[in-house]
């Protein structure tokens, strides 16, 4: 596959090898393979030695579903590990919501698990009373009230009105408590972890649990904490939207691309679980400052909005795909966003901005109301420098028609099937169309591409909102 446009303007050093799709799927296929052989593995170990003789299908089934719940119980710790290798191939966002999807089968197979042995094998139970039963069953009863406490206010968090940060504390220790009890009424319980073999596995899985447990908590906020960041100025663009702009006092960002995000901590240390995601809404081009720009939507993201001038950070990445760098060979892009889901545009047109890209962007940008776009004179000035169109689409047209200056092109309504077919032209079928807004948008507009035509691989999107 060519990296170069055929008049040879495009910058395509910016686009690695590895992020050509051949490439891309191997290691998605690689990974996979891996979980799948992860799952596996207790049953292969078990099969490979001496086991028990069967007591009944559904006695040994039970205790499957048991082996399988804390194989994927240890494997989402690597999910939401933030490992670099991993979230390549998927996109963290991706990798983030299969995690909240997994977390649902897990509690399935846990459920199972009991459910079954309860039905049909009470006697394996024992006592239900823990104060009266043995340590490792009441382990076992403890660590299943974890996973089901932890998917549960993760979930409903917001409905349940939990602090984000408090939300964070709450996860970390349910986590940390529920796989540590797993792990101790597996080993206690002995049904099929009797022989050297499997006790191993269990305690090469508690060791590997332990060593993501100490990169994530200790190691990495220790390497951030010797790269500390300064905050140099608040600027309000509009909307409610807050723009931090940060200033390394260490080294500066590495292996940054534009569209990406990262993990912003405001505060005397990297260390108090007080982080959260956010777009990187300028381009590495632009030199070593990177910006976030937040809108207040929620406890935590309206106090960092709030961050004064000269206020401590602490950055985790970048992290994410959604990026034109990857799309060395694309004649033109679509970028079609909603409300504050235009910060990962903005980083987009401001690298293309300042490489002074030939090819044509048709940006579709819904809002609310006029009053309410952000970044809308920045758009207007990155339109200055290269070929790009700028459509508002506006949900509640101006009160007596008063439609802003000419120079802005808006339409009212929503963006729609009968929008999509009017503001794009054929020949962007084939081009990159990234997309990001609240999910019912992007659903209705993935839908309505592909009635029009666009394949489905030239259709990316940034999950809005991950946590």
């Amino acid at each position: 596959m060519s990296t170069t446009d055929p008049a040879g303007t495009h910058p395509a050093r910016h686009v690695r090898p590895e992020d050509h799709d051949r490439a891309v799927w191997l290691r998605a296929g690689a990974w996979l393979a891996l979980a799948a052989g992860l799952l596996a593995l207790p049953f292969i170990v078990i099969l490979m030695g001496d086991p028990p003789a069967a007591r009944g299908l559904t006695r040994d089934l039970s205790l499957g579903l048991g082996f399988a719940t804390l194989s994927l119980a240890g494997m989402q710790f690597a999910l939401t590990g933030r490992l670099k290798p991993l979230l390549h191939p998927f996109g963290a966002d991706i990798v983030v919501v299969f995690h909240r999807f997994l977390s649902w089968g897990l509690v399935a197979l846990m459920l199972g698990h009991f459910g079954m042995l309860y039905i049909w094998h009470k006697d394996d139970l024992g006592v239900l009373n823990p104060l009266q039963a043995e340590l490792h069953m009441t382990a076992g009863r403890v660590a299943m009230g974890c996973l089901l406490a932890l998917v549960v206010s993760s979930e409903f968090r917001k409905r349940l009105k939990v602090d984000y940060l408090w939300w964070r504390y709450l996860h970390v220790a349910l986590a940390i408590t529920g796989f540590g009890m797993a792990i101790w009424h597996v080993l206690g319980a002995g049904h099929f972890t009797g022989q050297d073999g499997t006790r191993g596995l269990w305690l090469a899985a508690t060791l590997a649990w332990l060593g993501l447990l100490l990169w994530t908590r200790l190691l990495r906020p220790w390497q951030q904490s010797r790269n500390p960041w300064r905050v140099t100025e608040n600027r309000d663009e509009g909307d409610g939207v807050h723009t931090l702009v940060l200033a390394p006092e260490g080294k500066p960002l590495r292996g940054w691309r534009p569209g990406q995000f990262a993990w912003l901590a405001i505060g005397n240390s990297p260390f108090a679980l007080r982080e959260h995601p956010f777009t990187i809404s300028t381009a590495p081009d632009k030199g070593n400052h990177v910006r976030f720009s937040i809108k207040p939507l929620g406890d935590d993201s309206k106090r960092l909005s709030q961050t004064p001038v000269g206020a401590r950070a602490w950055v985790d990445g970048p992290y994410g795909t959604f990026s034109v760098d990857r799309e060395a060979d694309a004649g033109g892009f679509v970028m079609i966003a909603g409300g504050v889901g235009v910060t990962p545009v903005i980083a987009n047109l401001h690298a293309l901005q300042e490489r002074r890209d030939p090819r044509p962007v048709i940006l579709l940008y819904a809002n609310d109301d006029w009053d309410q776009i952000a970044f809308r004179d920045q758009l207007a000035r990155i339109a200055q420098d290269i070929d790009l169109r700028v459509t508002h689409v506006i949900k509640t047209p101006p009160d007596g028609g008063d439609w802003p200056p000419e120079d802005h092109v808006t339409r009212d309504g929503m963006i729609d099937a009968a929008a999509l077919a009017d503001l794009l032209p054929p020949e962007s079928r084939d081009w990159p169309h990234m997309l990001c807004g609240p999910p019912p948008m992007l659903d209705a507009v993935r839908t309505a591409l592909l009635q029009m035509g666009v394949p489905r691989r030239r259709i990316d999107s940034e999950i809005f909102e991950m946590v």
